[in-house]
């Protein structure tokens, strides 16, 4: 497949030469949770057809964004990481996410699909890194059967797939109560009032949690 270009001598162009084809950001998006198998990436991205796919990861490989690994145990299955240059789009990726959810959001249209999983790069977008100071804790979400976890650490956020070893506070709600929470920047709080989540553990993790993660207010 030819690779497109501006045919620009400016960093902006050739970045977008690298990463501006359709689909191929969203794969990064993918990959800065983690590595992922084909599959994984399939169920995630769909209506991206099985060659299509291949030739993007193809073309993210040759360029030095990504890069084929093999899972450890119990895995021990072929799958795609991010390079260091591949990571280091991490923060242009939060950057589009927070403008999205300012300028872009919206209702949620009747085609569009959603993941659980994406909260992952959410969290991070959403965090607020001063209201974390000083503060340590690990809270576990279960979103449907979908389950992650953010490590908060003085500032710091580390947003992963999968249950947490030891969480300080457990939250559990429905992808449709979710999406409604997200949608009108309500708070878990109103949630478990109306019996739509739960949470459990440590009442001081449990109460900090509204001050560390902030949407920004949507325009128009």
């Amino acid at each position: 497949m030819e690779q497109r270009t501006y045919n620009q001598y400016c960093a902006t162009a050739r970045t977008l030469d690298l990463v501006g084809e359709r689909w191929t950001l969203l794969l990064v998006r993918e990959l800065l949770t983690g590595p992922k198998r084909f599959g994984d990436l399939q169920a995630s991205l769909r209506g991206l057809g099985t060659g299509l796919l291949a030739a993007r990861l193809k073309h993210l490989e040759r360029e030095g964004l990504a890069r084929k690994i093999t899972l450890p145990p119990p895995a021990r299955t072929p799958a795609y990481a991010l390079t260091e240059a591949g990571e280091e789009l991490g923060p242009a990726v939060l950057a589009l996410a927070r403008w999205g959810m300012k300028w872009a959001m919206g209702e949620r249209r009747e085609t569009e699909t959603f993941h659980p999983g994406w909260t992952l790069l959410g969290l991070r977008a959403c965090f607020v890194p001063e209201a974390a100071a000083g503060f340590r804790a690990v809270y576990e979400f279960r979103i449907d059967d979908e389950v992650f976890h953010a490590r908060i650490d003085d500032g710091t956020i580390e947003a992963l797939h999968g249950p947490a070893q030891h969480p300080d506070a457990t939250l559990t709600i429905g992808e449709d109560a979710f999406l409604e929470l997200t949608g009108r920047g309500g708070t878990f709080a109103e949630m478990i009032a109306s019996g739509a989540a739960t949470a459990s553990g440590d009442r001081e993790a449990l109460a900090r949690l509204k001050g560390l993660f902030r949407l920004p207010p949507p325009h128009t």
